[in-house]
């Protein structure tokens, strides 16, 4: 393991199609764009940084998981629907004791009444809703700024 601090950015179900889908609503960045400013910053500032989205809760789990093992530091996480619906993945970012992050880029609290709930929220170090794609470079740069590398054992 890196003796840097390491950040996992999280993207849940059809963020892949930022850019693309109900730009009225998400606005016209795409996830690359995102992921390339948040790599950008993190090291830029000797940050380790990895990325994982997937539209498979499963497959989020695993990687949660296996960040636990990999000893990541802080995770950045979109749940995307998720939000609303996935105990699993609560579940999962409490099993490894990551702190993490959670982003949205609309503001779920403004929308339809059932975004209104997240299963994660309560256990999140900090909350970004409404701010658009910047959203991410906030929360990237909250981490770098003020976490410190867990010490284990």
């Amino acid at each position: 393991m890196s003796s840097n601090l390491s950040i996992l950015l999280i993207n849940g179900p059809n963020l892949n199609l930022l850019g693309t889908r109900e730009p009225g609503i998400y606005g016209a960045d795409t996830l690359p764009n995102v992921v390339a400013r948040s790599r950008a910053t993190a090291e830029n500032d000797g940050v380790t940084f990895a990325d994982f989205q997937s539209n498979h809760e499963g497959a989020i789990i695993d990687r949660i998981q296996q960040a636990g093992a990999e000893g990541v530091d802080a995770i950045v996480i979109n749940p995307g629907a998720f939000t609303h619906t996935s105990v699993a993945i609560r579940d999962a970012l409490t099993g490894t004791a990551i702190p993490f992050i959670e982003v949205h880029v609309s503001n779920i609290h403004a929308r339809e009444t059932w975004r209104h709930h997240s299963y994660f929220t309560d256990k999140a170090v900090a909350i970004i809703a409404g701010l658009g794609t910047k959203g991410y470079d906030y929360a990237i740069n909250f981490v770098i700024t003020n976490f410190k590398k867990r010490v284990v054992g």
